[in-house]
């Protein structure tokens, strides 16, 4: 990061009550980054973002106020951000038409998440468009308007989202070519990683809310009981050895778990619990 003041947005979609995945490898360093001395944070409820997957007011309503609880509950500080919420601030979709009319078609419709909705149907003999809204394919832009509405200097960014910072960056460019020195190109900020957290019924993929398998995930809401019974029930191994190892992908993923919560190192869980069954390690 920058020596200089840095402003640091962060867009948060309410897409139902978070799980341990999403504390331990978005959430908890997020709100670590908080901490970042000479840094302006701001960070937003996504709830228009919610829209181009479910149009039912009522539950983006309800996981927002979620989300929202979640955050502040996980150590969020408003006294040191701005937190709010997307559909609050409404210059937000003002810039959105003002970006939409300098935005190339050709630009959205190599937006990944456009051509996977095309690639999807074209798999399925379908029209290229059917069921595709406006929404998802107008949304690097309403998602440009969210980042440069703030001039932020500094987005967080994985994998999926590098190509939403590009055209954000590409409007800019058009943008202040046309009218002037506008707005700020933002830059995308790697924060430093999170565990990667894995099912606790299939441990070779990512722990997910929409899992059908209930004992596969661990929602922030389960209570003591609930969360010492998905433990209990999550999959290891015949081995019986505590360690980290490619072949122990369910060991591996309790052992990231642990270390997330006790800050230990692998080598300090292994000696831990050196000669002590899986049923001891999973109840700790």
């Amino acid at each position: 990061m920058s020596a200089q003041p840095t402003r640091f947005l962060t867009g948060i979609t309410p897409s139902g009550t978070p799980h341990l995945g999403n504390y331990a490898g978005m959430m908890r360093p997020a709100i670590a980054a908080t901490r970042t001395a000479g840094c302006e944070n701001f960070y937003f409820l996504a709830d228009y973002h919610a829209l181009i997957k479910t149009q039912d007011p009522a539950r983006i309503h309800r996981c927002t106020l979620e989300i929202a609880a979640s955050w502040l509950a996980c150590g969020l500080d408003p006294e040191k951000v701005t937190f709010y919420r997307q559909s609050d601030i409404p210059e937000i979709t003002e810039l959105t038409w003002f970006l939409t009319c300098v935005t190339g078609k050709g630009l959205l419709n190599r937006a990944h998440a456009y051509k996977a909705a095309q690639d999807k149907n074209h798999e399925a003999g379908r029209d290229l468009d059917d069921g595709v809204n406006a929404g998802l394919f107008m949304y690097p832009v309403l998602m440009a308007a969210d980042i440069l509405v703030y001039n932020a200097d500094l987005v967080p960014v994985g994998q999926d989202q590098t190509q939403h910072l590009e055209i954000a960056r590409t409007i800019a460019n058009r943008f202040n070519g046309i009218y002037g020195d506008t707005f700020t190109l933002p830059a995308g900020y790697v924060p430093k990683a999170g565990a990667k957290i894995m099912s606790l019924a299939e441990p070779t993929k990512k722990m997910s809310k929409s899992d059908t398998n209930a004992n596969a995930f661990v929602l922030m809401t389960d209570d003591k009981d609930t969360i010492v019974r998905k433990f209990k029930r999550a999959v290891t191994d015949s081995d019986g050895c505590v360690r980290a190892a490619g072949d122990k992908p369910g060991v591996t993923n309790l052992m990231s778990i642990y270390s997330v919560f006790t800050g230990r190192d692998y080598a300090a869980i292994e000696k831990e619990f050196a000669g002590r069954g899986y049923g001891e390690f999973k109840l700790a």
